[in-house]
């Protein structure tokens, strides 16, 4: 099937047109940047794509909390039909197609409550993201270890990652312990921080760049059709990304998460 991907832009998202090229770049038949205003007038429909990708960027300017003030947009907007905007984004996910959200985007995604959705608790906010442990702005490139054991379809078959991280609110924080420990038994942690020498899941400053626990760089819902990243995999889309690649350092691009999901969308019918 042809594979359409939108990529929302607007109020402060500044890594669109990457994210757009990178779904490009991974197959993609089309990469839409498409402004927030015209979801809601219908100028653009979500029903026309099959791969809703929320891009990194500073939305409203991090106000009230990252991407908070975009959560509220979503959940209380209508469209000029009156229908509530939220229905659309409903019946996108009741459809299996996939979202990704990066960085800003990640926030996004757990503020509104389409991730983890434990118990298919839809827009009900169980996890948040906050200041990072450092308390301040990190940038930098992290290591990162897929969960084989994860139903998350980006991140399925994968190696061992690398990517830069650039945010002041990257840490995971669960509303109870019990929400948390489901993450991980649950293996809905999909992609961790790792130390570079080991391989292994760290919760050391700075190959963890926020503290978040359980080492996690990610999440996905039950279903693994929904994922999001504080990492940035647009932004190594390209070997000369990399900062060593003139040492030689070939690292998998983090294009390989895009090429996961185009595959798979090519398997429906």
């Amino acid at each position: 099937m042809a594979v359409n991907a939108l990529v929302i832009t607007g109020y402060g998202t500044n890594s669109h047109l990457e994210t757009a090229y990178t779904a490009r770049l991974a197959g993609a038949d089309k990469a839409d940047v498409v402004h927030f205003a015209d979801i809601v007038t219908g100028k653009a429909c979500l029903a026309d794509y099959h791969f809703l990708i929320f891009p990194g960027g500073f939305l409203d300017g991090d106000d009230l909390g990252a991407a908070q003030t975009a959560a509220m947009r979503w959940r209380y907007l209508r469209h000029s039909d009156g229908t509530p905007l939220l229905n659309s984004l409903q019946k996108f996910i009741a459809q299996g197609r996939l979202i990704l959200g990066i960085c800003n985007g990640f926030q996004l995604l757990v503020k509104l409550g389409v991730l983890p959705a434990l118990d298919g608790k839809l827009f009900e906010r169980q996890v948040s993201l906050g200041h990072n442990d450092s308390t301040r702005f990190e940038d930098r490139w992290v290591r990162l270890l897929p969960n084989p054991q994860s139903p998350c379809v980006f991140t399925k078959n994968l190696p061992m990652l690398t990517m830069p991280v650039r945010h002041g609110e990257g840490k995971l924080v669960a509303r109870d312990a019990a929400c948390l420990q489901r993450l991980q038994d649950e293996h809905l942690i999909a992609l961790q921080y790792a130390d570079p020498q080991t391989g292994e899941p760290t919760q050391i400053y700075p190959h963890n760049p926020n503290g978040s626990p359980w080492a996690v760089a990610g999440i996905t819902d039950p279903t693994g059709l929904i994922f999001g990243l504080m990492p940035h995999p647009e932004a190594f889309h390209h070997v000369t990304n990399h900062p060593g690649w003139t040492r030689g350092e070939l690292d998998p691009p983090g294009t390989m998460l895009f090429v996961n999901a185009v595959r798979y969308l090519r398997t429906l019918q």
